[in-house]
C-alpha cells in the first residue's frame, strides 16, 4: 500500500494512495477545474459562468451571455493554456462554449 521509509509513512504517500486505490482522481479533478475557471477567468466572467462539466479531457462551460461567449470563442487556445497551467497538469484539450 504506502511506501515506507524506515518505519514511517508519509501522510501525503497514504493519502496518495488512497485516491488512487479509490479511484477518486476523477472526481477531484472536476473539482480542481471548477476552482481552476474562477480563479483564472476572475469575478466578471465567473457572474456570467452557470455551468462547468469536464467530460474526458472536453471542458463544457455554459454561460448567460450569447456575447461572452463569442468573445470567449476567440481565445480558447489561450483558456486552455491558462487552465492547464492553473492545474499544473494537461488535463484539458478542448473547450465547448454553449
Amino acid at each position: 500500500m504506502a511506501k515506507r521509509f524506515g518505519d514511517q509513512t508519509t501522510l501525503g504517500d497514504v493519502l496518495k494512495d488512497f485516491i488512487e486505490s479509490n479511484r477518486l482522481q476523477t472526481g477531484l479533478d472536476k473539482i480542481s477545474v471548477k476552482e481552476a475557471w474562477h480563479e483564472v477567468m476572475g469575478d466578471a466572467i465567473s457572474n456570467y459562468t452557470t455551468g462547468l462539466k469536464l467530460e474526458r479531457d472536453v471542458l463544457y462551460v455554459q454561460l448567460s451571455s450569447s456575447v461572452l461567449r463569442e468573445e470567449l470563442s476567440y481565445g480558447k487556445e489561450k483558456i486552455i493554456t491558462m487552465l492547464n497551467q492553473e492545474l499544473g497538469k494537461e488535463l484539458i484539450n478542448s473547450i465547448i462554449l454553449r
